[in-house]
């Protein structure tokens, strides 16, 4: 059954119908919005996987439509504490309901062409003396063309809610202890976006890497606090002992995924042909600052396509265009040793004549510390927040990505194959 309040409805090949209000309908509906269905989720993975065209479009729906579930299983089984700890009623609990939806849904709005494959081209922030991120542009892009809808909405207006609200739980540093509860929606080791994009590119791609059980790692959530020193520090989302198996099935999902799909050897060699034409297509080779939002929102993937169909973007855009892609010739393992890494570093120097690219695959699974995910304990009149780790020899278990290759372009391939058996 529809809920009243909510009387829009999308059909969604992973979650079946996402509800949205008056309020989200308008957001998506805005020109701004409905660029993300021209911005691919996973650059040019279709190029190894055909079936991987899916968009930002319909995995911002459904990371709104899992932070909406997220929320609603903590406060189902965490009210006492939220009540108690953080001051909320049924009024403001449905007022940050609203809050989470809109951060949720607009959290990629800001993504450039072809999502993560081009942010390297991203330009300097001179306050931080590092490249600006995506969250950046998504901040720009909230601020310059929703900030009017949102805070002109009568739904809003009635709860308070400003674009300050949304930006607060997209932000780096809250300002509240109730709104830190929060962020772990939206961002954390076991966030909405997380749970929404493995399971999405799994269904594009046509693989079961990234499946595990949603449901249940849903309906185990709870607050589970902080302690140092025996003192509260505070609560972050974690999980009963009901959901351990689940979590270690999202983290196996993940580290499945990366390795299977995400690090592809021919799909990562499209990042770099990517990024080598995007620097023949941009002035100056880097994309517009975020104080330039308008002239950034122009970039999509249909502006790219176009270009690269008129011949432009340099001979790296002709190997986009006509799948020729440079062929790897050597790569380590999975887990490179010390020793492996210098015998990339040899062969490496024996194929500098071919211009040789070498491709990195770096990723950890699990950040303990401040990160760790929590799961709520208990034995008997015991009950106590311990550290997922602690429990789980699964999590111990997911050794960090270290692998290197090297990649030559085609017609060198032969050549550069025999050296590096040399």
């Amino acid at each position: 059954m529809s809920n009243p309040s909510e009387p829009y409805e999308i059909r969604d090949p992973v979650h079946g119908f996402v509800q949205l209000n008056e309020l989200e309908w308008k957001i998506i509906n805005h020109s701004h919005f409905q660029r993300l269905r021209r911005i691919r989720q996973l650059g040019w993975t279709d190029m190894v996987y055909p079936g991987a065209t899916h968009s930002r479009f319909e995995h911002s729906l459904g990371v709104m439509h899992v932070a909406s579930r997220m929320f609603d299983a903590l406060v189902r089984r965490s009210s006492d504490i939220l009540k108690s700890d953080y001051s909320f009623d049924d009024g403001s609990l449905m007022r940050q309901r609203r809050i989470i939806r809109l951060a949720a849904l607009l959290h990629d709005i800001g993504h450039g062409p072809f999502s993560h494959a081009a942010e390297e081209l991203l330009p300097v922030n001179p306050q931080v003396s590092s490249e600006y991120t995506h969250e950046d542009y998504s901040t720009a892009t909230i601020e310059h063309s929703l900030k009017d809808i949102i805070e002109n909405d009568s739904e809003a207006k009635n709860n308070g809610i400003v674009v300050e609200d949304i930006l607060e739980i997209l932000g780096a540093t809250p300002s509240s202890p109730g709104v830190l509860v929060w962020k772990d929606l939206v961002s954390g080791q076991m966030d909405a976006d997380r749970m929404d994009y493995l399971l999405r590119d799994a269904h594009h791609a046509g693989v079961q890497y990234g499946r595990y059980d949603l449901d249940r790692l849903i309906y185990s959530l709870r607050l589970c606090p902080d302690t140092k020193n025996r003192e509260t520090e505070g609560h972050h989302i974690g999980v009963g002992e009901d959901g351990i198996h689940a979590v270690e099935g999202l983290l196996i999902a993940r580290f499945m995924m990366f390795t299977q799909l995400y690090f592809h050897k021919t799909r990562v060699i499209y990042d770099h042909h990517l990024v080598e034409c995007l620097k023949e297509l941009l002035e100056s080779g880097v994309f517009p600052a975020p104080d330039k939002i308008v002239d950034f929102l122009e970039w999509d993937d249909w502006k790219v396509f176009g270009l690269i169909s008129d011949q432009k973007g340099g001979k790296h855009g002709r190997f986009l265009r006509e799948r020729k892609h440079y062929r790897m010739v050597y790569s380590t393992s999975e887990f490179a040793t010390h020793n492996e890494i210098e015998k990339v570093k040899e062969i490496q120097s024996k194929l500098e004549q071919y211009n040789c690219v070498v491709c990195d695959a770096e990723k950890s699974w699990y950040k303990s510390g401040s990160a760790e995910i929590k799961v709520w304990q208990t034995s008997g009149d015991d009950e106590r927040s311990v550290s997922l780790q602690s429990l789980s020899p699964v999590v111990k278990g997911l050794i960090k990505v270290n692998q290197r290759r090297l990649f030559v372009p085609e017609e060198h391939s032969s050549e550069a194959e025999k050296l590096v058996k040399k």
